[in-house]
């Protein structure tokens, strides 16, 4: 069964003590709490998945056929939100990392962790030898929690199969789960995450043979439409990866980067092969921040690895400050971003980054749209997805305030609420 399509006559929610339908904001750039708009006891009108009008409940009653709207009412104080989205997760995997953790804040350094056994190979090797039956019911479950958490919609990538075999097998998954569940799920290719250590050639060879056998299945099998890749000190290396985002744009797939996490030079390759996001940039100087803030690549900063890896976070006030766009992500994985929990992430950042609360706010709903290319969803306005929820507060400024803390109590996915 598919639950991603549903149909209904026009309906009336709210009020909603506060509404804030992130509109008017640009997507590069600093924000002021001042330019978000707040409705007062604001009202949706939704048809058929999608938005037909937001405005003061009291208006829009004015507006509604009484006799042939259903009146969905909202008793208690709310403040309403597009439904968040997380444009940057890797929750298709097979076991746990907490070893990896333990060690690391005993003091060990990656290289040590990685001799022990662990890393990002130990995913690998766990998710191999799980089945795609497996690999669904963690995605499912993790999604799901997400989900409840007011993120309706998801990207998701692979990784952790690195050969063709089991990228496809993480990536049909992905889509399995998508269809079936109430969240979007947005699936990335990212093949080029390490170069496997059971792979015999070099990267280059690695990528081609990638390239060549993976990337016509993908699209033969509609599995994703972008590719990323991992552009790091014991990754892969700008001139490697070169050839391989040349094919792949070639054949009509979206760029996107992991990118200035430990060193430099992720952030050029993006802005040089028009990527749509370049995505960690804890290492990033004025240098790249300058060329990503004259570009149109989204940064997408991702605090849940900071957090989990004890290091620097990205920096976004100064990517604002430049004139850049900036997406907030949770990175959700085993390894380094366990927590999974994007509102308390991206709070988290925002404090120690000294960001607005329309810049916060601006990261997860349409910044973190345009990381993932999405123009249907991230507002609340006419013609647009019906993706919301509400918060139980009556001031908007308590949700980050909390620090994660404070969870939606609704949540509505193409106009039907869940939960």
């Amino acid at each position: 069964m598919n639950l991603k399509s549903t149909n209904m006559k026009q309906k009336l929610i709210g009020p909603f003590t506060q509404l804030l339908p992130m509109t008017g904001i640009a997507v590069k750039g600093a924000v002021k709490d001042e330019e978000l708009v707040v409705i007062e006891n604001g009202g949706i009108i939704v048809e058929n998945n999608t938005i037909i009008a937001v405005d003061t409940y009291k208006e829009l009653l004015k507006q509604i056929d009484i006799k042939n709207t259903l009146l969905e009412e909202v008793i208690s104080d709310s403040v309403c939100f597009p439904g968040f989205i997380d444009s940057h997760t890797h929750i298709c995997f097979g076991g746990t990392r907490a070893n990896d953790y333990a060690m690391r804040n005993a003091g060990k350094t990656y290289l040590e962790i990685s001799k022990a056994g662990g890393g990002i190979w130990d995913t690998v090797t766990q998710t191999r030898k799980a089945s795609i039956l497996e690999l669904e019911d963690g995605i499912t479950k993790r999604a799901n929690k997400h989900l409840k958490n007011g993120v309706t919609t998801i990207e998701v990538k692979s990784g952790y199969g690195l050969s063709v075999y089991e990228e496809l097998k993480m990536l049909r998954a992905i889509k399995n789960v998508d269809n079936r569940i109430k969240a979007d799920l947005i699936s990335t290719c990212l093949a080029a995450h390490m170069h496997p250590k059971d792979y015999s050639g070099t990267a280059s060879e690695y990528l081609e043979e990638i390239s060549i056998s993976l990337f016509p299945l993908l699209k033969e099998e509609r599995l994703t439409t972008r590719i990323d890749a991992f552009i790091e000190e014991g990754a892969f290396t700008a001139e490697v990866i070169a050839p391989y985002f040349k094919k792949a744009k070639e054949m009509g797939f979206t760029i996107t980067v992991h990118a200035d996490q430990f060193s430099t030079s992720g952030s050029k390759v993006a802005v040089d092969f028009n990527a749509i996001s370049a995505d960690h940039l804890e290492a990033s100087t004025t240098e790249e921040i300058n060329i990503l803030a004259k570009s149109n690549v989204i940064a997408t900063a991702l605090p849940g690895a900071s957090i989990g890896l004890g290091c620097a976070f990205t920096p976004a006030r100064k990517l604002l400050d430049a004139g850049g766009a900036v997406a907030i992500a949770s990175d959700h994985n085993p390894g380094s971003a366990p927590m999974g929990d994007l509102l308390t992430q991206a709070s988290i950042l925002g404090t120690f980054q000294k960001l607005s609360n329309a810049e916060v706010l601006s990261g997860i709903t349409f910044r973190a749209a345009a990381a993932l290319g999405l123009k249907d969803r991230g507002v609340l306005n006419s013609g647009f997805m019906a993706d919301f929820i509400a918060f139980p507060t009556a001031n908007y400024k308590e949700i980050l305030y909390q620090q994660g803390q404070l969870k939606p109590n609704m949540v509505w996915k193409k106009g039907t609420k869940i939960a």
